[in-house]
């Protein structure tokens, strides 16, 4: 039986925890919740020498432990519980071989909680062009710890970073220094009170405004213990840190050589240019349509591909499975119809996913936040409303938990009523289906019609979140702003195994979640259409008349069409058909507005089952998706998808409120029904409006 360790990844943000935990783990990893709180658990297997397997637990990113956010409490917690299952065995600490002194600050602290730990300096390949030189042996000696020189990008120290964890017994866990000495008194009666306990644990436990929970009531009951204010806890807090420095100063004054002559100004004069207060609203404009340009040129051949194979599918099920009848239609129409109305755009999805991951491992989206916090404090969002309005662009229930870095309630509040506007990857399976049926194809100045409608969807759905916060701003009457402060990484190359791995990843987490509810909506649906009440559905042949020129195949597709009509999910079309139908839309439309809610992806499968329902005979070729919705018409032979309904139902997406999920973590996180029943209302009547007003205009 193999033993396990349980190893925590720990650092501050922008040192490349991620690439080192890629580097480690590899594809073996995953991504959860921690139980009870919605930050990111990112966990993976490490397989060392001797059957030897480390659990890697990726702790949010953190300064120090002196926590001002629910993630970095997260840390904090775990290193002070011994009883947590995921309590490290030896800790890593990645730093940054250009910040290593602001790094170091939090390595000497979690020194001090006794535990094993390593010091990883990463981005080692740097050095020689940085004109830095380290004394490996003498860092060693006065940290009291092994340090592993790392360089994910050519994947050196990664082998001996394995076996230093795995000889962890082998560190010494002697603090870096004694803290005690900024109030000698203070420290003595604290350890008088509490003769048993560990002296640094009880003080971050008393300095900290986090719930401990079992931590606090078990094992260090600090709460009578109330020998200062809060302002003067605060004051030794500094103390604690400035004495911390003074001492990583002095050590990295024999330590550490730096040849300022090397340093370059290239990454100043970039900032000069992508943060600058009018070309980098226009450089980052021009990336974005280079980024929709090429999610439609670079997606068409593979969408194609994905299309065709599973129409054959679908007609080769239809021929192939003995005896036909319920079973064969159900698979042929409900599953494969359903489920490749939304595998069709992963490529699109995966290149969306590739390109926001180069801009994030490049360093460039940290600048793309700080120049669009210029524009956010108008509008009476928090400068950190940024980065859930733009995480929100993959999926609004992260970018909703995201906003627990926003310390002022109403600001937060705010930033989580509006983050559904922003266009998640579950919307574009239906911007991109319309897109393709009602944009024409066509271009200017060499970018597509349809690159561009989609772009504008995105810019649209952006601007009503922000123009929705200025609303909300007004009748909540924010009145205390604060101030986004983010730190701008070194602009460098993206890493092409953390952009593969993060491709992989997000897809996947897409696929099998969207799969999970389309494959279990599609079935329902098919059922529903598949069977219905009274004679119309049950003697359909009688109701339809045969005209002497119809063929044999026509007349039984029309019988088709007139069963599905009056089937179950026909009525419940035809119930809704008066609301949505000054929207441009029929009662086929409106059954997958119903079926969408449950998640917005869920659309187009659903209007893939719904066409496919007995839409051709036995053994005749079925048509792919996007031709079943080109081809419907209306009774009087009119096109139901034309560019005034199109239009209408992009609009109705991008401002809609379709997602369960999101409801779910909005009541999470507000702690109250009301806000997001507020929400769904709201975003329902302005998409029904705008797609009111649309239609109307442009029929």
């Amino acid at each position: 039986m193999s033993k396990q360790l349980n190893v925590a990844l720990i650092g501050n943000p922008n040192t490349g925890k991620t690439s080192v935990f890629n580097a480690l783990t590899g594809l073996n990893q995953k991504v959860g919740n921690y139980p009870g709180i919605t930050v990111d658990k990112k966990q993976g297997i490490c397989k060392l020498s001797r059957g030897v397997k480390a659990h890697i637990l990726d702790l949010p990113g953190t300064y120090s432990l002196n926590a001002s956010s629910l993630d970095e409490n997260v840390v904090i917690e775990l290193l002070l519980n011994k009883n947590d299952k995921d309590y490290p065995d030896v800790a890593i600490i990645v730093s940054d071989v250009e910040n290593l002194k602001r790094n170091l600050l939090l390595f000497t602290q979690i020194k001090d909680l006794k535990i094993p730990t390593i010091l990883v300096i990463n981005m080692s390949d740097l050095m020689t062009r940085k004109g830095i030189s380290l004394d490996i042996e003498l860092l060693e000696a006065k940290f009291h710890t092994k340090i592993a020189l790392v360089s994910t990008r050519k994947n050196s120290g990664i082998t001996e970073l394995k076996q230093l964890i795995e000889s962890y017994k082998t560190i010494s866990t002697e603090p870096c220094l004694d803290t005690t000495s900024i109030d000698t008194d203070y420290f003595q009666s604290l350890e008088k009170a509490f003769p048993n306990q560990d002296v640094y644990k009880l003080w971050l436990v008393i300095t900290q405004d986090a719930n401990f929970g079992k931590i606090t009531r078990q094992e260090l009951d600090v709460s009578k213990f109330k020998t200062k204010s809060n302002q003067e806890l605060k004051r030794l807090q500094q103390k604690e840190a400035i004495k911390r420095y003074q001492f990583i100063n002095a050590i990295l004054k024999e330590g550490q050589i730096i040849d300022r002559s090397k340093a370059t100004g290239l990454r100043s004069k970039l900032d000069r240019l992508l943060i600058h207060k009018v070309w980098g609203y226009v450089i980052f404009f021009f990336i974005l349509l280079s980024i929709f340009q090429a999610i439609y040129d670079w997606a068409t051949v593979p969408m194609d591909l994905i299309d065709t194979t599973f129409a054959s599918l679908a007609e080769w099920v239809k021929n192939t499975f003995p005896g036909g009848g319920k079973v064969t239609d159900l698979v042929a129409e409900g599953i494969v119809s359903g489920i490749g109305g939304i595998v069709i755009f992963i490529p699109q999805i995966a290149f969306l996913f590739l390109f926001i991951s180069i801009l994030e491992e490049s360093g460039y989206m940290s600048r793309v936040v700080f120049l669009m916090d210029r524009v956010m404090r108008r509008f009476g969002l928090s400068g950190k409303s940024l980065v859930p309005l733009i995480s929100g662009t993959a999926c609004a229930i992260p970018a909703v938990m995201a906003t627990r870095n926003i310390e002022n309630w109403k600001e937060r509040l705010i930033t989580i009523l509006v983050v559904p506007f922003t266009t998640c990857s579950a919307r574009l399976p239906v911007y991109l289906i319309i897109i393709a049926l009602v944009i024409p194809d066509g271009s200017i100045i060499g970018l597509s019609f349809q690159a561009l409608t989609l772009m504008a969807l995105y810019l649209l759905g952006f601007g009503m979140a922000i123009f929705s916060a200025y609303i909300l701003d007004r009748i909540l009457k924010t009145k205390h702003k604060t101030f986004f402060v983010v730190e701008m990484p070194n602009y460098k190359l993206p890493l092409l195994k953390n952009v593969i791995i993060t491709v992989i990843e997000k897809t996947k987490t897409f696929v099998f979640e969207a799969g999970k509810i389309i494959l279990a909506i599609s079935i329902i649906l098919w059922v529903l259409a598949s069977y219905g009440p009274g004679d119309k559905f049950n003697n359909a042949e009688s109701y339809i008349q045969t005209a002497t020129s119809q063929t044999s195949n026509e007349r039984n597709d029309q019988i088709a069409a007139f069963k599905l009509e009056h089937s179950y999910i026909g009525i419940v079309g035809k119930t809704i058909e008066p609301l949505i139908k000054p929207l441009g839309y029929d009662w086929k439309v409106g059954i997958g507005l119903v079926a969408s809610f449950a998640a917005r992806e869920v659309f187009v499968g659903t209007l893939a089952t719904i066409y496919s329902v007995g839409s051709a005979s036995e053994g005749e070729n079925i048509d792919t998706i996007k031709t079943k919705m080109a081809n419907e018409t209306y009774a009087d032979g009119s096109k139901v998808f034309t560019l005034a309904s199109g239009i209408s139902l992009l609009l109705f997406y991008a401002f809609a409120m379709q997602c369960m999920s999101t409801l779910a973590i909005v009541k999470r996180e507000t702690k109250s029904w009301k806000w997001p029943i507020l929400q769904l209302i709201g975003m329902t009547a302005i998409a029904y409006i705008c797609a009111l007003i649309a239609f109307q205009f442009l029929k």
